[in-house]
C-alpha cells in the first residue's frame, strides 16, 4: 500500500491589495466629486499650465484636494516600489508587511523633508519660493501617483513587470522633476539671483543628498 503524503497548499492572501486599490479609487472619486472643476484642470496638467496658474496660491498646498490626492500618491508609489522589490526578488507582491514598511518609510521621509524645508526656508528668508516650489512638486508628483494607480492594478494581476518598464517610470519621474525645477527657476529667477547661494545650498542639501543617501543604502544592502 502506497504511503500518501499530504503537502499543505500555500495560498497568498490578495484581499488586502484589492481593498487597497478600492480605497485609492474611492479617494480619487471623492476628490473628483468634491472638487470637480479643479480636478478637471488637474488632469490636464501635462498638457497646459492652467492648473498651476489658477491654484498657485500657497494656501492650496494644505487644501483637502491636495491632501486627498497626496494620500493616493503615497499608496500608489509605495505599491509600485513593492512591485519593483518583488521583481528583484527581495519580497513578494502580496507581502503586506513589506508594503506597510515601504509606506511608513516614504511617509516619514516626505513629511520630515517637508518640515526641514520649512525651517530652512524661514532661516534663509525664501519662504515664498519654497512654498511655491513645493506646490509645483506636489502637483506633478501627485499626477504621477494617479498615473501609477491603474498601472499598479495591471501589473499586480499580470506578469508584465520588467526592467524596461521600471527604467521607463524612473525616466518619467526624472523628466517631471526637471520640469519642476525649470518652471520654478523661470518664475522666481529674480528672487533666486539675489539668494543664489542659499538656493544652491537648498538644492544640494534637500533635493540631491536625501535621494543619493537612499540610493546608497539600497544598493549597499
Amino acid at each position: 500500500m502506497n504511503k500518501i503524503e499530504l503537502i499543505p497548499r500555500i495560498v497568498e492572501n490578495r484581499d488586502w491589495v484589492t481593498v487597497l486599490f478600492i480605497i485609492a479609487l474611492l479617494l480619487v472619486a471623492i476628490t473628483k466629486s468634491a472638487f470637480e472643476n479643479r480636478f478637471s484642470d488637474f488632469v490636464n496638467l501635462l498638457i497646459n499650465n492652467k492648473y498651476l496658474k489658477i491654484y498657485k496660491d500657497n494656501s492650496n498646498l494644505m487644501s483637502w484636494f491636495t491632501i486627498l490626492l497626496f494620500v493616493v500618491q503615497l499608496i500608489s508609489l509605495s505599491f509600485f516600489v513593492l512591485m519593483v522589490l518583488s521583481y528583484l526578488g527581495y519580497t513578494t507582491k502580496t507581502n503586506w508587511i513589506s508594503y506597510i514598511q515601504i509606506l511608513t518609510f516614504l511617509s516619514f521621509f516626505v513629511l520630515s523633508k517637508f518640515l526641514i524645508e520649512k525651517i530652512i526656508a524661514t532661516s534663509f528668508n525664501i519662504e515664498s519660493f519654497i512654498e511655491q516650489f513645493n506646490l509645483f512638486k506636489v502637483s506633478y508628483r501627485t499626477y504621477i501617483g494617479l498615473l501609477l494607480l491603474p498601472l499598479n492594478i495591471v501589473l499586480f494581476y499580470t506578469d508584465l513587470m520588467n526592467t524596461y518598464l521600471i527604467m521607463g517610470v524612473l525616466a518619467i519621474l526624472l523628466v517631471i522633476n526637471s520640469i519642476t525645477y525649470l518652471v520654478s527657476l523661470k518664475n522666481y529667477q529674480k528672487l533666486l539671483l539675489s539668494k543664489l547661494f542659499y538656493f544652491i545650498l537648498y538644492i544640494c542639501a534637500l533635493e540631491i543628498a536625501p535621494y543619493y543617501f537612499m540610493y546608497y543604502v539600497i544598493t549597499k544592502r
